[in-house]
């Protein structure tokens, strides 16, 4: 529990044994002031302890902070380790940003081979930084590694501003498309969030970007060619969804002065496989080394733009689905994206909804997981059929899920939208099977990438028909796939090369174009599990 002195508000937070303070704090919305990357060597992080047992001041706290505060029990949050519950205040809090820090636990663990490993310990970078960017349709994820350690310093998550020209790519891409003035703001809007999620890395964990050499970026086949200006308007035509799309920069010397990183710096934007098929997916190839087994495996990368990949021993077979923003918890009544607040998860006992939030703060709507746990919660009450059909005495208000300021509820229409992008995904999933002749016993392994992190139910989400009905331990809940992948690209350029091998050899299925498309989308509309011979 800490008291939030500038806001005046109290909050609770959950938290993983062996993480400081600060780290705590920093998946909050509430970060205390840092400028040494949580060495304990500026001093600034200060709060202090009302309550709960901890060790004494750690050698770093005795050199900064004298006996009077020591006494009065201010601490580093930095250097502070929680064992147990505490009561903190923050005496010194950052400035606020709309960029928070991602949680250790929300990264991929990357499958790398020797190989990798072998070239980043002699690339001869010394002490310089990467940065890999993950350019979402909803949320832009960066983090900066250093090539000495081969270790992640950090990582920020922000939203995407061009959301305000639509929720959905193909919103963005017809508004871009009849305005090249409308088009250029959109690239400006995207450089310049990109250039404030580096500056807020830089600013407070005391980094110099005029040591980074080299970036590397990662994106949806439409969040490219929007950043890039080029192409764009080929993806509103069905026509162009089954081949290559160019939308590589043709100069990048504008975006590193935007950045404040080295003119020499290398920046890179990894190219998508066609139509819809982004090098987001192509990256989480990459880092789950879904490619690298004789036995059929599967990816599914879920978001606003969700994207599957299928290995079949021999081959890549890939497809997007353009299921909405629902699984980011978008243009739901009650949704919210994973945020503090958001409900990531929804328990039924004795018929009533335990919910718990991110960074246990208040709860102010649903994200992705969140909406999951409460459909399946419902189906498996009776409250909601297997059709999306609320029983009669929910009809007319819908589920309620918490009263007070707000009041979350979950309605008809929020349901149908989830159900269209769940049939969407096991539209592409269905379809991906059959051409590749793949049943889904055959299964080796399932990874799950993208918005719903590693907090996914799994058996909630494979009695709706989210994921295949296969054995449990063989579903793998990996998180950002996509920038794992991409720190992977920074680190190695083979990795690179590797990555722009898969997008020119890929198989890319247009769903749209598809024979059976149509029937097998209405048949996963239904909220029951997937089939497959």
């Amino acid at each position: 529990m800490f008291h939030d002195k500038e806001n005046e508000k109290t909050c609770r937070i959950p938290f993983t044994p062996g993480q400081s303070v600060r780290e705590i704090l920093d998946t909050t919305g509430t970060r205390v002031r840092s400028g040494c990357n949580g060495s304990g060597a500026c001093g600034l992080c200060r709060i202090r302890l009302i309550a709960g047992e901890v060790r004494g001041p750690a050698p770093k706290e005795q050199c900064l902070l004298d006996e009077t505060q020591r006494l009065s029990g201010v601490r580093l949050a930095c250097q502070l380790v929680p064992e147990g519950d505490l009561a903190i205040e923050v005496l010194s809090p950052a400035r606020k940003s709309p960029w928070r820090s991602l949680p250790a636990e929300s990264f991929y663990q990357v499958r790398e081979d020797c190989a990798v490993r072998a070239e980043q310990a002699a690339c001869g970078c010394g002490d310089n930084y990467g940065i890999a960017v993950d350019l979402g349709t909803t949320q832009i994820s960066l983090s900066l590694i250093s090539f000495r350690s081969g270790k992640r310093i950090a990582g920020r998550c922000g939203i995407n501003p061009q959301a305000g020209d639509g929720a959905d790519v193909m919103t963005r891409l017809v508004a871009a498309s009849g305005s090249e003035v409308r088009a250029r703001a959109m690239s400006g809007q995207v450089i310049s969030a990109i250039g404030e999620g580096i500056q807020d890395i830089a600013s407070r964990e005391g980094i110099d970007l005029q040591r980074v050499t080299r970036l590397s970026l990662v994106g949806n086949t439409a969040m490219l060619a929007l950043l890039t200006s080029r192409n764009y308007e080929l993806l509103v035509r069905p026509a162009s969804w089954m081949g290559a799309i160019d939308c590589m920069p043709e100069d990048t010397g504008a975006w590193k002065s935007a950045w404040e990183i080295p003119v020499g710096s290398t920046v890179e934007v990894l190219p998508p496989a066609g139509g819809f098929v982004g090098s987001d997916l192509l990256a989480g190839v990459l880092a789950t080394g879904l490619d690298r087994s004789a036995r059929p495996r599967l990816l599914i990368d879920f978001g606003t733009n969700s994207e599957i990949a299928l290995w079949d021993g021999k081959a890549l077979h890939v497809t997007s689905a353009a299921g909405g923003p629902a699984f980011e918890g978008c243009g739901m009544r009650c949704g919210l994206p994973a945020e503090p607040g958001a409900i990531y998860r929804v328990r039924f006992a004795g018929g009533i909804a335990e919910c718990g939030t991110i960074a246990g703060e208040k709860a102010r709507g649903l994200c992705g997981t969140g909406i999951v746990d409460l459909i399946a919660g419902l189906i498996r009450s009776g409250i909601l059929t297997e059709k999306g059909q609320f029983a009669p005495a929910f009809a007319e208000t819908g589920f309620v899920l918490a009263g007070g300021d707000p009041v979350l509820v979950l309605g008809k229409n929020d349901v149908d939208l989830f159900q269209r992008a769940k049939a969407a995904v096991g539209a592409g999933i269905s379809i991906l099977m059959g051409e590749a002749g793949i049943r889904l016993a055959d299964l080796d392994n399932v990874f799950v990438g993208g918005t719903f992190g590693k907090a996914l139910d799994i058996p909630g989400a494979m009695a709706i028909g989210l994921l295949p009905p296969v054995s449990p331990d063989r579903i793998e809940l990996c998180g950002n796939t996509a920038l794992a992948g991409c720190e992977l690209a920074v680190f190695s350029p083979s990795a690179s090369d590797r990555l722009r091998r898969m997008a020119e050899q890929a198989r890319v299925i247009n769903l749209a174009g598809h024979r059976d498309f149509e029937d097998i989308y209405l048949d996963n509309l239904y909220l029951r599990p997937l089939e497959g011979t």
